[in-house]
Formats: C-alpha cells, structure tokens, sequence
C-alpha cells in the first residue's frame, strides 16, 4: 500500500528512536508518517530537574512538529495507536467515540518505548508518582514544594518529621539524580524560605532493591556515587524492598518509613508492540527482534529503542537513550536503503558512547570504555552532553542560561504549584487547615 505513490512509512513514537528514524528518512523518496499520542518529544534524562523545579516543562519538551518541520516528506498524527493488522498492514488508532480508525503502511517502525511498572502493585501509583512524562514530573515537583508548604503551616512539630521526609524508590540513574537534586534544593535553595521550619533537616531516603545503587556503572563508580549521597545526608537502603506504600508512607522490608511524599523511580515496562504484532518477546514483554531491528517472520515491521530486546556479545542491550537513537538512524537508514534499490546495511552494532549520571552539585560519575572518572570534571562532562543532545536549539540556550543562574545564585526558576490540590485533600479544605495553622 503506498500513498502518493511513494512509500509509506509509520513511525510510532515520537521518543528519542522514532524521531531518529524520521530523521533518517530525510531525503529518502518515502512519505513518513509519525504517530504520538503527545504532541512533544521528552528529553527525558532532564526529567528529574522539572521534578525539583530547575527547568520547565517548555526546556525539556519540544513539539514533534517543530522538530520536523523542515523534513517535507514527514507529516505527524496526533493519534494514539490501539493496534496493528499486520496481514492488511495497517495501524489501528483510536478515532472520536472510541471510533477505531486505521493508517495503511508500507513499512512499519514502532518505537513505543515503555512505561511506570509498579512490579503488579498498580494501587502505589496514587501514592507514589512515578517520573516518565511531563505529567508526572508537573505532579512530582507540586508535591515536593507543597510539604514544605505544608509543614510551614502546620503548628505540630511533630507532624514536621512525616512531612519532610521524602522517600525514593529505586536506585537507578533516575533516583540518584532526584535525590542529589532533592539535597540541592533543601540545603541550598530554600533554606532562608521559610521562617518556621529548617528545610536543612530534610530526610531523604532512597531505597534500592538490589546490593548497590547504580548497578548499571562499575562498582568503584557506584560506591563513589553513594559515598557522595551519604556525605550529603542522603539514607540509602540498598538490599531493601518496598512492600507497601500508602498515604502514611511506605513499609520497607517490615519497617514503617513515615511519609507524604514517595516518589516512584524503580521499574519499567515496555509497550505492548509485542501483542499488536503477534511477536515473541522476553520475561518483560519486550519484542525479540532480529539483527537488523526488524520482527522474525515481518521484514518490513521494525522495533526500536527500549522495546526492543537484541543481544550483543551475549548481553542484552540496555534500555538507554543512545541504544534508542542509533537503533531509530539504522531502521531509517535501512528502509531508505530498501527503497531505492541498494544494499542493506550490515546488522545492527550498538557503539556504546559512555554512561553518565549527575549527584549533585559538581559531582558526576563517567564511565566509557576503560575511561572512569568521578568529581567535578565529569560533571562538566555531564552538562557539556546533556546541553548538545537537547534536539532543539533554542532549548540549549535556554537551559545553559538557567543552569547558570542556578550555579551562581543556587536558586530555581520553576517553583511554581500548579492548581491542582494535594492527593486526599480538595482545595476548599487545604485552605481551610492552612488558615487554621496560622491563625
């Protein structure tokens, strides 16, 4: 099926692979097609800094259309896909009163990615956001700063402890960033804020399932890492696992943590592309695919990024954003190839680039290849990285701006609480116990 004349090509996701794909299309004689139930692409790996109010939403969320705005052969669809028929190569998407509506294609790239897993517990979820969306960093940051709020007005000191401990779970790149961030914000930003509590007291816990934080880094990176969060004050319970979390808090291996504010960075998982294309996928749903990206027995079906599974020298690659992006180059490349008559490509190699995490203030942890590094330097590495793989220019300039604010004046420029009240609480009746609290 073509449109046009030319081929049709679906990219579904418009994350870090599919917008690599489209890209890859770029002069290639196809028209592609990119669907997304959001209208923005995510730079994710600044998602925490929106969480604790460093950035806003606008610096770390770019509109697709922007970004592909140049590329006349790619046209977007805010669409959210419910489905593929693979034997009449089509997509199903959800259409008005739950109409179901289909996009014929030609070739498929499905580049979905994945999402909060609360490992089967989904009732956490009221308790405990997690931080893959703008929606859910926009929650994360409303309940940080409204504790502090919260405990300004609260007459009881001994209700102060339960709302100035924050507990993270999950001891991967994204919870050591939040917490560094979170010791950040409470010593440094809003210390002189308020007038009847310390924000310096501030507890912070983050819990860690496995034997050590980080497990992703070599170990010496890893110990440095939690070395510099224990320095910092931050609690870290590896080899611990959370049983329950509720509005009280959360129960760690039997002990009871008092908490209202718990923040979800532990567990993924992937789309549901694996059902949508009848493909056999690993223990967490992830789509088995062949050397070249491509579904076994669907040549002209591709999924890319993390849900994804393909083995390299024996070990399963990782769910990172540059597995995601060269994977979406090599899709687009590949059908590009097919398209006008040349050879493929060889399979697919995943050159990895190196893997960075950021612990605060002027400390970084770096490793690639045999390089390892931990300090101030890999922190400016950190930045340097982090500020050149934003996709859209005006966004660097304006996140370097406010990250040098913030060095220099170690204040935030994003505090602000959305309309939306606390969880349990209706908006008349948190105005209510505040004017009480400080009559």
């Amino acid at each position: 099926m073509s449109t046009g004349g030319l081929p049709n090509v679906v990219i579904v996701g418009g994350g870090f692979a599919g917008i690599a794909a489209a890209h890859a299309l770029r002069r290639a004689p196809v028209r592609a097609t990119m669907l997304d139930r959001r209208n923005h692409h995510l730079f994710q790996p600044l998602l925490y800094q929106v969480a604790i109010s460093a950035l806003s939403p606008g610096d770390v969320g770019t509109p697709i259309r922007t970004l592909l705005r140049k590329q006349h052969n790619a046209t977007v669809g805010l669409l959210e896909v419910t489905g593929v028929d693979v034997t009449n190569r089509q997509v199903r998407v959800a259409g008005d009163a739950d109409e179901v509506q289909a996009v014929p294609y030609d070739y498929l790239v499905l580049a979905t990615g994945v999402e909060q897993s609360y490992y089967g517990h989904d009732e956490f979820a009221a308790f405990a956001p997690g931080l893959k969306s703008l929606t859910d960093a926009n929650a994360v940051r409303s309940r940080v700063l409204r504790a502090f709020e919260r405990a300004e007005v609260e007459i009881d000191p001994s209700k102060h402890r339960d709302l100035l401990t924050f507990v993270l779970v999950g001891g991967g790149p994204t919870g050591v960033e939040m917490s560094g961030a979170l010791v950040d914000l409470t010593r440094l930003t809003l210390k002189a804020d308020f007038r009847r509590i310390d924000p310096t007291t501030t507890r912070i816990v983050l819990v860690e399932g496995g034997p050590r934080i980080l497990p992703s880094f070599a170990e010496e990176l890893s110990q440095k890492a939690a070395e510099r969060l224990r320095r910092s004050g931050v609690e870290i319970r590896t080899g611990k696992h959370v049983t329950l979390v509720d509005a009280e808090g959360v129960v760690v291996d039997g002990q009871r943590i008092r908490s209202r504010t718990v923040i979800w960075t532990a567990g993924v998982t992937p789309s549901p592309a694996g059902k949508w294309v009848g493909a056999p996928t690993d223990h967490a749903g992830r789509v088995l695919v062949s050397p070249d990206l491509s579904v076994p027995g669907l040549p002209n079906v591709f999924v890319v990024g993390d849900t994804a599974h393909l083995e390299q020298d024996g070990k399963p690659l990782p769910g990172v954003a540059q597995v995601a992006l060269q994977q979406g180059r090599y899709a687009g490349k590949l059908i590009a190839s097919r398209v006008a008559g040349r050879p493929a490509p060889p399979p697919f190699r995943y050159f990895d680039k190196g893997n960075l995490a950021v612990i605060g203030r002027n400390f970084a942890i770096l490793e690639s290849g045999r390089v390892r590094m931990a300090g101030f330097l890999a922190w400016c590495v950190w930045a340097g990285i982090h500020l050149s793989f934003l996709p859209a220019t005006e966004s660097r300039f304006v996140v370097l701006r406010k990250w040098y604010w913030m060095y220099l004046t170690k204040q935030l420029s994003s505090r602000l609480i959305g309309d939306t009240p606390p969880p349990g609480a209706s908006s008349d009746a948190t105005t209510r116990t505040a004017a009480r609290s400080v009559s």
